[in-house]
């Protein structure tokens, strides 16, 4: 799976190459029909699907696929294993021309999170690939990675959606760390928090499972902690396009600890 993850991933860096190359003004303009996730599903947003359809048919798996655009997919007869599936994760950023975005896919046996398998995340601008498999650890480009050990908060990233509304709630995370970053991709910053480069993330909006499912078991086999902003798990998350559960990523327990009671 990993392999067939991978090669899905290179194909839509390489496909999506000229939306970038011919700007976002273009891409930008325009009402959009709303995907089953209920963001507006542009057309890089709908190419990259397609691609990861197609290539996970022709791999003649039983799958079932769960997209944040197309919403449930099944292929080959379907079967117990999921895939989640955000084609740009980011697409605000790909449509505005800011250069932060990726493709996140994770694999589950069975319906909840805690099924997870293998995760993948390319980034699409500069080609990091993130991987994880159970048991086997993170990965980037290949090398190993690990999440940050120590309790300081170098950098602090966070998702808001409504910014009235969510950065009072994590406010009290900003005052203590050293740097602050809202980049606008939940996965890759997942990912880059798997790789140590970022001490927290936060996002105290409900998420999709298809938006955090790489990036939890990434995070996971980076030996970091994520659960909602109550301190609960996240094992028992759905796998389907609803919001579900808000976001705290650490890179490592007493990390978290450290987190949950600023915000507490």
């Amino acid at each position: 799976m990993l392999d067939l993850l991978r090669s899905i991933g290179r194909d839509i860096r390489r496909e999506i190459a000229s939306f970038r190359a011919e700007g976002a003004a273009g891409y930008a303009r325009g009402r959009y029909p709303r995907g089953a996730g209920g963001d507006r599903t542009h057309p890089v947003d709908k190419k990259a699907e397609e691609i990861v359809i197609a290539a996970l048919g022709a791999s003649g798996l039983p799958l079932l696929v769960v997209s944040e655009e197309a919403g449930e997919v099944s292929l080959n007869g379907g079967g117990d294993r999921r895939v989640l599936v955000d084609p740009i994760d980011g697409s605000r950023n790909a449509i505005s021309g800011l250069p932060y975005y990726c493709t996140s896919m994770a694999v589950a046996r069975g319906d909840t999170l805690k099924g997870a398998e293998v995760s993948y995340v390319i980034n699409l601008v500069n080609g990091d690939e993130f991987w994880a498999e159970l048991g086997k650890g993170a990965f980037l480009n290949g090398e190993p990675v690990h999440a940050q050990r120590d309790e300081t908060l170098y950098v602090v990233a966070y998702e808001a959606q409504s910014p009235e509304r969510d950065v009072p709630r994590i406010l009290p995370l900003f005052k203590d760390a050293r740097r602050t970053r809202c980049l606008g991709a939940v996965a890759l910053d997942l990912a880059y928090l798997a790789a140590g480069a970022v001490s927290i993330f936060i996002n105290p909006a409900p998420s999709r499972s298809v938006d955090f499912a790489a990036g939890w078991l990434l995070v996971k086999e980076a030996g970091g902690m994520m659960t909602d902003l109550e301190g609960e798990g996240l094992d028992e998350v759905p796998l389907l396009v609803k919001r579900s559960a808000s976001l705290l990523a650490s890179g490592n327990r007493a990390l978290h600890r450290k987190a949950l009671g600023l915000l507490r």
